[in-house]
């Protein structure tokens, strides 16, 4: 197949630069920046195992028709990546990889829904500059058609997928996109204070802050009947078990799995856009639990507080400090 990555972030890099290795054919498309610093420097990536640096084609947009086009920017700038390359789009495999639940709803307007797979990145990468990225932690990739059965040309993806990554293929990769959005729930919290996540979940208080958004955005899910599909190594059992439990037993949990995450220091997807002084995808995480609230008449005030606060910190382009934030939510430890 001949495969393109649209969107050149950590995700995105990451991917089409594993592909390159394994022999595929891939253009990676980027913006300028990112363009010119693949084609200049190659793409250079970092991880446990050392430093690559990967030949590979990189472009402002799509310059020909292709088998396979990966979506990796975030949901938030999908309908502007889609009206770039709109002009080869035809006659192609879609795949999409955002966080949350919107991404393939939104392509489902330009694709035909037997063309689409949808996927769950379950490996940690980080950008770090045009043409750079690090491999915080491995992990699984998980494909499913989201409006069909799975068929023969999902398992020719799975088939070319699987010489660079763990692939897993779901029958309901719906429901397993439900429960990756509380995964992501997390990544709102240090977006507010601009530090990594294992620095910012030393810190308790933003333990019991992660505890208090989880609570109450499982109660809006349940309440609207959504059912959740346990992830290959993360079951659903593990975010309801937390949200039952005593709050100072869950905050110990939390902190010690996130404060291990990785040697590297891990900046969550939301940080990760606003370091890039872009829109982060936080309408589509934790504002996805404020709409359905809304429309179910139910109250969710400490999401839609993260929400508000987010914005306010990517329009500004000024972080919070710690204690500003703990007096926001009343948090004490």
């Amino acid at each position: 197949m001949k495969i393109a990555v649209i969107g050149a972030g950590a995700i995105g890099s990451y991917v089409a630069g594993r592909l390159a290795q394994a022999g595929e054919e891939v253009l990676l498309v980027g913006r300028p920046t990112q363009v010119d610093a693949v084609k200049k420097n190659g793409l250079i990536m970092k991880g446990p195992q050392g430093q690559e640096t990967v030949q590979l084609k990189a472009a402002q947009k799509l310059d020909a028709r292709y088998d396979l086009v990966i979506f990796t920017t975030k949901t938030q700038d999908i309908e502007e990546a889609y009206d770039m390359n709109k002009d080869f789009l035809d006659d192609c495999l879609i795949m999409t990889t955002q966080n949350g639940v919107q991404a393939d709803n939104l392509l489902s307007i330009h694709f035909d829904k037997e063309d689409m797979i949808s996927s769950i990145v379950m490996f940690g990468a980080t950008y770090i500059r045009p043409g750079e990225v690090v491999l915080n932690f491995p992990g699984d990739w998980i494909i499913g058609k989201p409006y069909t059965t799975n068929d023969y040309r999902l398992r020719e993806v799975e088939a070319l997928l699987r010489t660079s990554f763990s692939v897993v293929v779901s029958q309901n990769i719906m429901g397993m996109k439900w429960l990756k959005l509380f995964v992501n729930f997390n990544n709102c919290i240090p977006a507010l204070i601009g530090k990594s996540m294992q620095e910012t979940f030393a810190d308790k208080d933003f333990c019991r802050l992660s505890v208090m958004l989880l609570k109450e955005g499982l109660n809006v899910v349940q309440n609207a009947k959504v059912e959740m599909e346990s992830l290959p190594t993360f079951p659903v059992d593990r975010v309801l078990g937390l949200a039952k439990m005593p709050t100072e037993q869950a905050v110990e949990i939390i902190h010690k799995t996130l404060t291990n995450l990785s040697k590297e220091p891990l900046y969550g997807s939301i940080l990760q856009s606003i370091m890039r002084k872009k829109s982060s995808e936080i309408d589509f995480i934790n504002g996805e639990v404020v709409v359905m609230a809304n429309n179910l008449r139910m109250e969710s005030s400490a999401n839609r507080k993260i929400v508000k606060l987010v914005h306010e910190v990517e329009e500004s382009g000024k972080f919070f400090e710690p204690e500003f934030v703990k007096r926001e939510f009343n948090l004490k430890g």
